[in-house]
C-alpha cells in the first residue's frame, strides 16, 4: 500500500485529528491570555509599606549591678551662685501664641477656647520633647544666652582654662560596652500627641533624620505643636560625629528649645571630657557616650548586633545641655503598636525615673522587622503629663 492510498483511505481520521489539535491549541492560548490579564490587573488598593512582623524570642533576664553615678571632673569649677532675678516685666502678647487653642477630649476646639483655655506650657512641652524634666519659666541663664554666639560666660571661661590645664588623655574607658550594628539611613515623619496633667490635649508633628556613611553620621529632630493656622516649632536637636568600635561617637550636639537660646555640648575625645556652652562643668567621656538625638539609634544598633544584649540593663552615658548622666534602659517586653503604617511589632525599652537625677520616664519602642528603627518615643513627666511621638512614615535615604 502506497502512502497516497493510505492518506486517501484515512483522510477523514487525519482531518479530525488536525482539527482537534487546533482547537486544543486555541483553548490553551485563550486561557493563558485570561490568566495573564488578571495577574497584571492594577489593584484598586493603594500601595503601602510592607512590614515583616518578626516575633523574636525575648532574651533571658540577667540582673545588673547597681548604677554608678558619673561625677564632674576634678578641678572643674563649680557653678557660680546666680543672683535672684527680678520678676520679668510683662511682655507683649505674641499674636502667634495667642491663636493657639488646646484640643478638647473630642478633638475639636471651642469657639471661645482662646479666651477660656489656659496658656500653652511651651517650655514644659519643649523640655518633654527633649527628654528632660519641665523647666521653670523665667529669664535665661547667661551661659545659654551666649550659646548662639559661641562666647562663653566668664565662669565658663574659667572652667575651660582649668580643663585646658589638664593633661590630654584618651577617652575614659569606664562604662558598659556593647556590640553595635547601626541601622541604615532614613527619614521619619512622626505624629506628636501631648496630654497635660489636667487632661488638656495638644497635637503636632516631628521630623527625625538619621544618616550614616559607615564612618560619619548626622542626626536631627525637629518638633512642633499645631496651631490654628500654622505650627510652632518647640525643639530642634542636631548631632554629628563619627562611627567607632562602640557605635555612634558624637562630636557636637546642639539643642534649641522654644524661648531659650541654643546650647551646645562638645564630646572632647582628645581630653576625654564632655563640656557644655551653658555650664562650666565638664564630665569624663565614657566609651559609647551619646546625646539625646542619637540614643534611639544607638539602642537600635545594639539590638541589630545581638538582641540578647537586652537581657540585661543597657547603660548609656548621655550628654545633655548642662550635664552628662547614665541612662539605664530595661526591656519591658514585646508590644504591638498602632501606627499609620499599620500594626508594628516592637520591643519596648524603658528608662525609669532616677531619684536625684531625673523624675521623668523615657520609653522607646524599637521595631525588629524595620531595621530596629525607633517607632515610638514617649516622655512621662512626674506630674503625669505625656508627650508621645509615633512614626507615620519612614523613607529610606542615602542622603
Amino acid at each position: 500500500m502506497t502512502i497516497a492510498s493510505f492518506l486517501v483511505r484515512h483522510r477523514r481520521v487525519l482531518v479530525l485529528c488536525a482539527a482537534t489539535l487546533v482547537l486544543h491549541y486555541a483553548a490553551i492560548d485563550w486561557v493563558g491570555g485570561r490568566l495573564s490579564a488578571q495577574s497584571h490587573r492594577r489593584s484598586e488598593v493603594p500601595a503601602s509599606l510592607m512590614t515583616a512582623q518578626l516575633r523574636l524570642a525575648l532574651p533571658k533576664r540577667v540582673e545588673s549591678t547597681p548604677l554608678a553615678e558619673v561625677q564632674p571632673l576634678a578641678g572643674a569649677a563649680k557653678p557660680a551662685a546666680q543672683p535672684k532675678p527680678r520678676p520679668p516685666a510683662p511682655r507683649p502678647v505674641d499674636t502667634a501664641e495667642s491663636s493657639i487653642a488646646p484640643i478638647s477630649a473630642t478633638g475639636a476646639t471651642g469657639a471661645n477656647s482662646a479666651d477660656s483655655a489656659p496658656a500653652m506650657p511651651v517650655a514644659d512641652i519643649a523640655a518633654a520633647l527633649a527628654g528632660a524634666d519641665p523647666i521653670a519659666h523665667g529669664p535665661e541663664q547667661a551661659g545659654a544666652a551666649q550659646a548662639q554666639t559661641g562666647t562663653p560666660p566668664p565662669a565658663q571661661a574659667q572652667g575651660e582654662q582649668l580643663a585646658t590645664a589638664m593633661p590630654e588623655s584618651a577617652p575614659a574607658q569606664g562604662g558598659r560596652r556593647y556590640k553595635v550594628n547601626l541601622p541604615p539611613s532614613a527619614t521619619f515623619e512622626m505624629t506628636l500627641d501631648r496630654v497635660d496633667a489636667d487632661g488638656t490635649k495638644w497635637t503636632g508633628g516631628a521630623t527625625m533624620t538619621w544618616h550614616t556613611d559607615g564612618s560619619h553620621y548626622r542626626a536631627s529632630v525637629e518638633a512642633g505643636i499645631s496651631m490654628l493656622v500654622t505650627r510652632l516649632n518647640l525643639l530642634v536637636l542636631r548631632s554629628e560625629g563619627e562611627i567607632d568600635d562602640y557605635g555612634i561617637a558624637p562630636a557636637t550636639y546642639t539643642e534649641k528649645r522654644a524661648r531659650r537660646a541654643e546650647t551646645a555640648t562638645h564630646f572632647n575625645r582628645d581630653t576625654g571630657s564632655i563640656s557644655f556652652s551653658a555650664s562650666e562643668r565638664s564630665y569624663p567621656l565614657l566609651v559609647g557616650a551619646q546625646d539625646k538625638a542619637t540614643v534611639p539609634f544607638q539602642l537600635g544598633g545594639i539590638g541589630r548586633a545581638d538582641l540578647n544584649q537586652f537581657g540585661g540593663d543597657i547603660d548609656i552615658q548621655v550628654g545633655e545641655d548642662k550635664e552628662a548622666t547614665i541612662f539605664r534602659f530595661q526591656l519591658v517586653g514585646e508590644e504591638e503598636i498602632d501606627t499609620k503604617l499599620g500594626k508594628v511589632v516592637t520591643w519596648h525599652l524603658s528608662r525609669p525615673p532616677k531619684p536625684g537625677t531625673y523624675s521623668s520616664r523615657l520609653d522607646i519602642w524599637l521595631a525588629p522587622g524595620l531595621n530596629w528603627y525607633p517607632i515610638q518615643i514617649r516622655n512621662t513627666e512626674a506630674s503625669g503629663a505625656l508627650t508621645t511621638q509615633t512614626v507615620a512614615n519612614i523613607k529610606m535615604t542615602d542622603k
